[in-house]
């Protein structure tokens, strides 16, 4: 099975005032959210794509040089802020020719390498395969039916997500076969987030699973630190102290 990291990155993170791209952003002096993910990625993928936004492009490119060089890793823009499925889908080109997408938020410094390493191990080249916390108060909650994916509730859309209920940790493999064409059957029916106005990927996983018949796997995380990503001056001083304690 081929696999290709697909990490959208291309928000500002206008809430953290920090001035560079999230996936720029450092957790320890000279180590970004950019070298955690590479290093949990790298091991178990062929290649690495990063999506950014036009101002981020150049900054990110110096960061990745050697990597870009090597043909290890590139990089497309995503002209307009429209959401995570324009990017990953307008950057198709790149992932077309793997077999399985890892699609890795570029905000996910808590993410573990063993989390990466399960979900491919449990991805059974179809489909899409899922790891998925129980959260005390989740901000993104899935609802499962046996081995179907009911729906996705989210807070930012507007959505009365339930105590106790699943979270993503930022992480979702992908088959490719066909999937582009599934994504535009989808987007041309989907209506826009009622508060966000884009048409959301989240629920375009229920897509797959209910209009499309692709099979879910679930792959049980059990700590729920791994679905806290980066938004907010709070987030970034934990994901720092939990460098500071783990040191990778």
């Amino acid at each position: 099975m081929t696999v290709c990291a697909v990490i959208p990155a291309a928000g500002r993170g206008t809430r953290l005032g920090q001035g560079v791209p999230k996936i720029m952003i450092e957790v320890a002096e000279g180590v970004t959210v950019w070298h955690l993910l590479l290093r949990r990625l790298r091991p178990w993928t062929r290649h690495v794509h990063v999506v950014v936004s036009p101002d981020g492009e150049g900054p990110f490119r110096e960061l990745a040089a050697g990597e870009i060089a090597a043909g290890a890793v590139s990089v497309s823009v995503q002209e307009r802020p429209t959401g995570m499925g324009d990017a990953i889908f307008g950057a198709a080109a790149h992932w077309a020719a793997y077999e399985t997408i890892l699609v890795v938020w570029g905000d996910q410094a808590n993410l573990s390498p063993a989390t990466v390493r399960d979900v491919l191990a449990a991805h059974p080249g179809e489909g899409l395969t899922l790891p998925l916390v129980p959260m005390a108060d989740p901000y993104v909650e899935y609802e499962l039916d046996g081995d179907g994916l009911v729906r996705v509730r989210q807070s930012r859309e507007g959505d009365e997500c339930r105590p106790g209920g699943l979270s993503d940790v930022g992480v979702f493999c992908l088959a490719t076969g066909g999937l582009r064409q599934a994504w535009e059957r989808y987007a041309a029916g989907a209506a826009a987030g009622a508060a966000t106005g884009e048409v959301n990927f989240l629920p375009f996983l229920t897509h797959l699973s209910r209009a499309e018949g692709r099979p879910v796997t679930v792959v049980p995380v059990a700590d729920a630190a791994e679905a806290r990503g980066i938004n907010t001056p709070e987030d970034l001083e934990f994901a720092r102290r939990a460098y500071q304690r783990c040191g990778s």
